[in-house]
């Protein structure tokens, strides 16, 4: 079924935010292996591995651990996330509304929104240095908007064309990476590789949520990109799949960067010590990273589209937009993030790094109580007509149990926060740790779970209706 389908699916994606029907199911499980592990080999997460020993001070075993432990954890719920897709056949911001209702879904959606399009301005900067890193003579700004007309291109095409490019780059970065390895151990420059930094609680805490955390951001879209499997497709296979990929593709370009700092002089830019790291194999590094950046900020463009599209059927709920109308959104999309970026100030990325970790706070209640939910409330059994009323059909325009749920479930975090905008308490005590999501999601999973299933007439009017889902 999954092989004839795959034949005569068209490269430009026809479909938005509307249900996939199974005659235009297609693809294979094993793909979204390839889409995750090349998808996270890219200068973004090796900058953030490379924090672990640079601003928490961890040595390289610690900080390897922290890192392994905070992908191996945060893996799991991203994972979850991306198994329901072949059962639902939607995207996952607009699945929300089965649980918050059709107006009570705005806000998560729109954060969502906010955060991939942070994403996308951030990433397409790095192009820009990147490029200009491997041709001088291409100026930044030029290189800014080369980077994000190659995303805008990739992004416009759709879900297929993203699955085909990162199954070339799995093999091509996952073996660029190994090299890059390779070249380091043999050429390490400075004689504290082993013996640099040491550990610290605050420091290990620190670098495992920041780990957990990178693959939390990817719960709003992840299923996105398995929403066109075929149905039948094993819930345990969706999850492995994905699962594996990204632990181990985050997991590499982490380590990436904390091998590369440690092996060059203190104090250099991530970049610009993975460069020196790999010597005479650098520039070539440089290009398979830059290639990266573009395919993978693809993901942030057709993510943020999704939710922007959201956002308005909520209002316009008898349109359901077609290929043309999700080009046309994310030619708006990119061009507004072209001119923000180009102007922005030289920290343009670390203010939406900022961003995005104060975002991130706000989206673990939501990812407590979607996986709660789908899993222990309604095991995947969904009215799908419902979700595209205007009025939300069985699920209504508000839900006041994972409203009350989510609310309470940001409040917890607040002790344990630590961001530009405000540091918490417990966090200050502990040297600036941010447990805030490992709280939330200890807090809002069994309170959802508990408020769900004692209001017996919410429980009945969730499962009325016509039901899409498991098989």
């Amino acid at each position: 079924m999954s092989t004839s389908a795959t034949t005569s699916a068209p490269l430009i994606e026809k479909h938005t935010i509307g249900y996939v029907p199974p005659e235009d199911r297609h693809g294979k499980v094993r793909d979204l292996f390839t889409l995750w592990f090349g998808g996270n080999i890219a200068p973004l997460p090796i900058v953030t591995g490379a924090l672990g020993v640079q601003l928490f001070h961890l040595n390289l075993v610690w900080g390897i651990v922290a890192i392994l432990v905070g992908h191996l954890v945060g893996g799991v719920l991203m994972a979850l996330h991306s198994a329901q897709g072949p059962q639902m056949g939607i995207p996952q911001m607009i699945q929300s509304r089965a649980q918050f209702g059709s107006l009570g879904a705005l806000l998560v959606v729109l954060i969502a929104g906010v955060m991939y399009i942070g994403f996308f301005a951030s990433n397409i900067v790095l192009a820009g240095k990147s490029l200009h890193g491997v041709v001088d003579s291409v100026p930044v700004p030029v290189g800014i908007v080369i980077g994000a007309l190659g995303s805008g291109i990739i992004g416009i095409i759709g879900y297929r064309f993203i699955h085909v490019l990162n199954r070339i780059g799995t093999w091509v970065l996952g073996i660029g990476i190994v090299v890059g390895f390779g070249y380091i151990f043999t050429h390490i420059q400075t004689d504290d590789f082993l013996t640099r930094g040491s550990f610290n609680l605050s420091g290990w805490l620190a670098t495992v949520s920041l780990a957990a955390l990178w693959q939390i951001a990817f719960a709003p879209y992840v299923s996105d990109y398995s929403r066109y499997l075929p149905a039948d497709v094993k819930v345990s296979s969706t999850f492995w799949t994905t699962y594996l990929g990204s632990a181990l593709g985050s997991s590499l370009a982490f380590i990436f960067g904390a091998v590369a700092v440690l092996a060059t002089p203190v104090g250099m830019d991530t970049m610009d010590a993975v460069k020196l790291a790999t010597g005479s194999i650098g520039p070539l590094m440089l290009v398979l990273f830059l290639l990266s950046v573009i395919s993978h900020n693809a993901l942030n463009l057709y993510g943020a589209v999704l939710s922007l599209i959201t956002l308005v059927q909520t209002f316009a709920y008898r349109w359901i937009p077609t290929a043309k109308s999700r080009a046309v959104i994310s030619i708006i999309v990119l061009l507004a993030c072209c001119f923000a970026a180009v102007g922005a100030s030289k920290d343009f990325i670390g203010h939406f790094v900022d961003m995005v970790l104060v975002l991130l706070v706000v989206l673990v209640p939501w990812t407590a109580i979607n996986l709660i939910d789908f899993y222990a409330i309604h095991k995947g059994q969904y009215d799908i007509q419902s979700i595209f009323q205007v009025d939300g059909g069985i699920y209504g325009r508000y839900n006041p149990q994972p409203l009350l749920a989510y609310a309470i479930g940001i409040a917890v975090q607040i002790p344990f926060m630590n961001t530009p905008l405000y540091v918490g308490p417990v966090s200050a005590h502990i040297n600036g740790a941010d447990l805030s999501w490992l709280v939330g999601l200890l807090v809002t999973s069994p309170l959802y779970f508990w408020l769900a299933n004692r209001d017996s007439a919410y429980r009945r009017r969730m499962m009325g209706g016509k039901l899409v889902g498991s098989h």
